[in-house]
């Protein structure tokens, strides 16, 4: 997070104003009973009492700022169960963690020309990065991870031209990539024949209650990093990214209280996003659950 960034969150939010300003009067107190102990006690007389009224003035100012300040990364542990949640600005594929990507209904991944799958999109980055853009390798794995579920139903390829055919229920998890590295590619949308990604309030919910269930069956309690899902191309218009963060981690403890999910949920933050989330928020968010 940068300096400027960091500052505007500060005098722009309420939560960062009322951080600020209680930092600063609480230096305040503490330069005004110093100077005034030193004076009474040692007879000291400061010559210049305006340059030292400026220089404990910004000095409170500096103390209120460091410590209302927001950092890229808040965390906060849990007893109840023993468990971690952790929200950072960051690159979701460069966790060291089990990973939870978001997908359609019918786990479209072709990223070319950005027809289907939008290149920069978390799934493109995926199929770009982690499966070095094998397309073959990626689907084969998804394929043979679909196998047990009943697709819904099945477009014809007259009203769906492009992309995959085959309709999945919305929630279904498809764990692909190795014992070392799970991927949990969750189906929260559902992508209409005119190829665009659509999903709502209840379709997130839902997903991630299956998403909790499938990683609880399968990480055997490892680390976790997920990122905001329904903020960009699935449309999930009702909440900004912000408030969805916030959906997921109730999602998770709500699960995790009734049944052990990992022991550490990293949630991270896109670093162009980070100016739409309230880091100061979010820590605040985190210790009132």
């Amino acid at each position: 997070m940068s300096l400027i960034h960091g500052l505007r969150q500060i005098v722009r939010t309420p939560r960062g104003r009322v951080l600020l300003t209680t930092q600063f009067f609480i230096a305040f107190g503490v330069v005004s009973a110093a100077v005034q102990f030193v004076g009474q006690v040692f007879g000291a007389r400061f010559g210049n009492p305006g340059a030292v009224t400026a220089i404990s003035l910004a000095a409170c100012l500096a103390w209120g700022l460091l410590r209302a300040y927001p950092h890229s990364r808040v965390s906060r542990d849990f007893t109840h169960p023993d468990m971690t949640i952790t929200i950072k600005i960051g690159d979701l594929l460069e966790e060291e963690a089990d990973l939870v990507v978001g997908f359609s209904d019918t786990f479209d991944t072709d990223i070319t020309d950005n027809g289907v799958i939008n290149r920069g999109s978390l799934q493109g980055q995926l199929l770009s990065r982690l499966y070095e853009g094998d397309l073959r390798r990626l689907d084969g794995e998804l394929d043979r991870a679909l196998a047990v579920t009943v697709p819904t139903s099945v477009e014809s390829a007259e009203s769906k031209p492009q992309g995959k055919l085959r309709r999945y229920p919305v929630g279904t998890v498809a764990m692909i990539g190795s014992p070392r590295r799970r991927v949990y590619c969750v189906a929260y949308s559902r992508m209409g024949n005119d190829l665009v990604a659509r999903s709502s309030m209840d379709d997130l919910w839902l997903s991630l209650g299956h998403l909790w269930t499938a990683v609880g069956q399968n990480s055997q309690l490892r680390r976790v990093a997920a990122p905001i899902m329904g903020a960009e191309l699935a449309r999930v218009h009702a909440l900004d990214k912000e408030n969805l963060l916030k959906v997921i981690i109730l999602s998770f403890i709500s699960h995790s209280r009734l049944r052990p999910v990992c022991r550490e949920l990293t949630v991270t933050i896109r670093p162009e996003d980070s100016e739409k989330v309230d880091m100061l928020e979010m820590k605040a968010f985190l210790a009132a659950l």
